[in-house]
């Protein structure tokens, strides 16, 4: 079955820094095949073993702090979970602009979520909206300097991490791909 890794807080700002090679060779090295990596920000695509996906995460936490020190955050998708999110885009205007939107994948639906808060945070371009376990951010003017952006994770109260509506669709692209072997 395809998987889709997402790391959260990976190669950002020459912090926590796996190159994607040697990540490539852990997800190999437990058993996953067919494994492609996109981009330094930790998306991994692959077909998965059949033990499931909680033992494997645990499996690459434990192998990646063991080698590289590093504790990170790894959310895992499938195939139809990015399909998903692509059909529920509320702000179709972003095909234009695919760096304005940032889909924040959450490791599961909110239970109460803060709107209020998110509403207080937003500047006067941002738009979003939380769609299940995504949160989509309209962010024009970049997500940068975003309050919101930097605020969502917490309003929310559930782990998240993002990936920009062109990373997106890049990840689903390669995950439809045929195997390498």
């Amino acid at each position: 079955m395809k998987t889709i890794a997402l790391f959260r807080g990976i190669n950002v700002g020459g912090k926590s820094t796996i190159q994607m090679n040697t990540l490539s060779e852990i997800f190999s090295e437990l058993g996953c095949k067919n494994v492609r990596t996109y981009i330094q920000s930790g998306n991994v695509i692959f077909d998965s073993p059949e033990f499931g996906d909680d033992a494997l995460i645990d499996q690459i936490q434990q192998k990646i702090k063991g080698e590289l020190g590093i504790n990170p955050f790894i959310l895992m998708l499938n195939v139809k979970d990015i399909e998903k999110a692509i059909l529920n885009n509320p702000f179709p205007q972003s095909a234009d602009t695919p760096q304005s939107l940032h889909l924040g994948f959450l490791a599961s639906i909110p239970p109460e979520p803060d709107l209020t808060r998110l509403e207080k945070l937003k500047s006067e371009t941002e738009q979003f909206r939380l769609i299940d376990n995504v949160f989509y951010l309209f962010a024009p003017d970049g997500v940068g300097r975003s309050k919101l952006a930097a605020g969502a994770e917490q309003a929310l109260g559930v782990p998240m991490t993002d990936r920009n509506w062109r990373t997106v669709c890049k990840i689903l692209e390669i995950a439809q791909m045929g195997d390498l072997e």
